[in-house]
């Protein structure tokens, strides 16, 4: 088959891969180039990065902001049999959809109905789901609301970060996806209706890494973890930008920890270290041991070896 491929993010590379070994890609769609890290350099998607190694120029990419008539008229010169999508950040019209003969397929890092939207990952992560899943499901007008073709549970721990878990799903998304279109070239394809209530994940922000230390402890763990590579988490000590890498809920006694035992401090306050499990903070529910850290702009650091470059850390405020 003459497949299209649409996707931005690095999580659809492996999906993208597969399909050139198996069919012919006919075009490749994505964002345009965007800035990107500290320096705001103007860049290409990673799939677009990931054609550009694959084919030396070969396979035909589309940078649209948009999908009007215009740019329909390209991909209608491609002669695409099937669209597959994945994390392409943008709904798909009827007048495009009418451009695949075979429709489309969209591979969704989650088990739909739950978390249909753009950050479905983080969201299970945030939720504390003990399961989530990859779904490969027919595209649809209404956003992840198609007949689905495969489904494939993820169990969860509660310790999983959103790099860790991108990667599952960006490989089982793969598989998937290559059985899925196998069965639809040999007409054997069968989908079925989504069940149960939907629910719904927003756009995540740049700023939602700020943390809430009025928040509960647990759910500021899920925050890190959550946000782990992007937007990061973050606060503030002593006026610098403080980049909290990994943490977890600190289940041991205040009495372990180095410096004065502050149980009533308030909420971001560094109540001492705990060798064993990291920097002690107090939270609005509990308390938070950090245990990687970085300043903003140097390397990050462990817990002992932050603590080492402080003088005094108990008594100190995040925030």
């Amino acid at each position: 088959m003459r497949v299209l491929f649409a996707g931005s993010p690095a999580i659809a590379i492996p999906s993208l891969k597969a399909i050139a070994e198996g069919h012919e890609l006919a075009g490749v769609l994505c964002n345009p180039p965007s800035p990107q890290g500290r320096g705001k350099e103007i860049l290409p998607t990673p799939v677009a990065q990931a054609v550009s190694q694959m084919s030396k120029g070969a396979i035909p990419l589309f940078e649209f902001e948009k999908l009007g008539p215009a740019e329909r008229q390209q991909i209608a010169q491609l002669k695409p049999d099937i669209l597959v999508a994945f994390a392409y950040g943008k709904l798909f019209g009827p007048k495009f959809l009418d451009l695949f003969p075979m429709g489309g397929i969209n591979i969704h890092p989650s088990l739909l109905p739950r978390h249909r939207g753009s950050s479905p990952i983080q969201q299970a992560i945030l939720d504390g789901d003990i399961k989530t899943g990859v779904s490969v499901q027919r595209i649809a007008l209404e956003m992840d609301s198609g007949e689905l073709f495969a489904v494939e549970e993820i169990a969860l721990d509660g310790r999983e970060t959103a790099s860790w878990l991108s990667e599952r799903c960006a490989s089982i998304g793969s598989r998937l996806c290559t059985k899925v279109l196998e069965a639809i070239e040999k007409g054997k394809a069968v989908s079925q209706p989504q069940k149960g209530e939907p629910s719904y994940c927003r756009k995540i922000k740049k700023e939602d890494g700020l943390i809430d230390w009025t928040k509960p402890a647990r759910e500021l763990d899920a925050m890190i973890r959550a946000f782990d590579p992007w937007p990061g988490s973050y606060s503030f000590l002593n006026g610098l930008r403080l980049n909290v890498l990994a943490a977890e809920p600190y289940v041991g006694s205040l009495a372990q920890a180095d410096g004065k035992a502050l149980p009533n401090a308030l909420p971001g306050t560094i109540i001492g270290l705990d060798k064993a499990c990291g920097i002690i903070v107090s939270t609005g529910k509990g308390l938070l041991a950090l245990t990687t850290l970085q300043i903003s702009g140097r390397k990050a650091l462990s817990y002992k070896d932050f603590a080492n470059g402080l003088r005094k850390i108990s008594g100190l405020v995040l925030g």
